[in-house]
């Protein structure tokens, strides 16, 4: 009955095993042979630690944006341009950051850490959200079109 052979255990047919192929030989070739001159120094490779690495298009992680007051204003004839930036941002990452997006030479960064202040409306009592802003300095006649106009 062949409604019966389903629920027998069917025996396992044996795979003729695959056959190895020889591997490729790699041919190596051999690169131009450098000639030393006398009193070239070479330099030593260094190992280059992950924070120091730039990727790009990761300004958005640092910047939030220009920092637009009367006093901000005043600060780009001295070449010093204010932005805000996220709480947890330090110096290197703002210089790296503003070198990225404007294409600038950075020569400082100061950082304010501005806290939040209270506010009454009535009974109602709150505060004002607090945030970072860093005040950049950068190469004398070079500049940085923050509003375009």
């Amino acid at each position: 009955m062949p409604l019966l052979d389903i629920f027998k255990k069917k025996k396992k047919e044996e795979k003729p095993k695959k056959e190895e192929k020889p591997k490729k030989e790699v041919k190596e070739t051999k690169e131009p042979e450098k000639k030393e001159v006398k009193g070239e120094i070479k330099a030593p490779k260094l190992a280059v630690s992950r924070e120091r690495r730039v990727v790009k298009g990761e300004a958005y992680k640092t910047l939030k944006g220009p920092h637009v007051t009367e006093k901000a204003s005043d600060l780009t004839t001295k070449n010093q341009y204010v932005f805000k930036v996220w709480p947890k941002t330090n110096k290197v990452a703002v210089k790296r950051a503003v070198e990225e997006v404007f294409g600038v030479d950075v020569l400082g960064v100061k950082i304010v850490n501005v806290p939040q202040k209270k506010r009454r409306l009535g009974k109602a009592q709150g505060f004002r959200a607090g945030y970072k802003k860093a005040l950049v300095k950068i190469k004398e006649g070079q500049k940085i079109e923050i509003l375009p106009r």
